[in-house]
């Protein structure tokens, strides 16, 4: 289905992201008052209250940060592709986004590269625009909406392109892995655990290799989606492993 696809133009990215105080007692007096509000229209069950749904704060871009982005893009020689993993992490978030808009807007600039996430045009994409804009970041034009018809917007979604049309559907990145075939290491974190590792373990190395995983998987369905034989383990470059 994406067999003319052409790889080396596109960059998969993954996100991982956190509340941005440790717990909702640590908030002050005013920030209290708007997470009470969203919570309102959070709860779902009766013993949930605003403290125990503060835990699912990191994933609303107005009470959470960026903590991780990992990013990765193909190079192609002979029959085979490599892909090449560089992750961008740490406590200081306007560092991160910037480091990473530096990345995009040097070596990714122009319409002709597509960024690829997973529910990237439902989580990813926007959540890193909102806290660009938070932190006085200039948007990357591949993050740009601005003026842009739908199909001139640079992103590809794997979970959009497994809907097939369906908008009702939502597929996570473990099932479909599963479902297409493609293996995947046995994780000793998930989504829901990030939050607790950064803030009561404070072991960004661990949310960072989560992440990557993340992003080699995605690339793997692009390369299922385009008819393609998956990544080796030696064919996966990281950037830390060739300084």
């Amino acid at each position: 289905m994406l067999n003319k696809l052409d790889l080396e133009r596109v960059v998969v990215l993954d996100i991982e992201t956190v509340s941005q105080n440790a717990s909702y007692t640590s908030l002050d007096s005013e920030w209290k008052e708007l997470w009470d509000l969203k919570a309102a229209n959070l709860k779902r069950k009766e013993e949930e209250d605003e403290e125990t749904l503060y835990k699912r704060a990191g994933i609303y871009a107005e009470f959470g940060k960026v903590v991780c982005i990992s990013v990765g893009f193909f190079r192609a020689y002979d029959d085979h592709y490599q892909f090449r993993i560089k992750s961008f992490y740490g406590d200081d978030e306007k560092a991160v986004l910037s480091d990473f808009a530096q990345l995009l807007d040097s070596r990714f600039h122009g319409k002709q590269f597509l960024l690829a996430a997973h529910n990237g045009k439902e989580f990813d994409f926007p959540y890193l625009a909102r806290r660009m804009v938070i932190q006085g970041i200039s948007l990357p034009l591949m993050l740009d909406h601005a003026g842009k018809k739908p199909w001139e917007v640079p992103h590809l979604d794997t979970m959009e392109l497994w809907k097939f049309g369906d908008f009702k559907h939502y597929t996570s990145l473990k099932l479909l892995a599963k479902v297409l075939g493609i293996p995947t290491p046995k994780d000793d974190i998930d989504g829901s655990m990030v939050g607790e590792v950064y803030w009561k373990e404070q072991d960004l190395e661990r949310i960072k290799v989560y992440c990557q995983k993340d992003v080699i998987t995605v690339a793997q369905m692009l390369l299922r989606f385009s008819g393609k034989r998956l990544l080796k383990q030696e064919e996966l470059i990281f950037a830390d492993q060739e300084d």
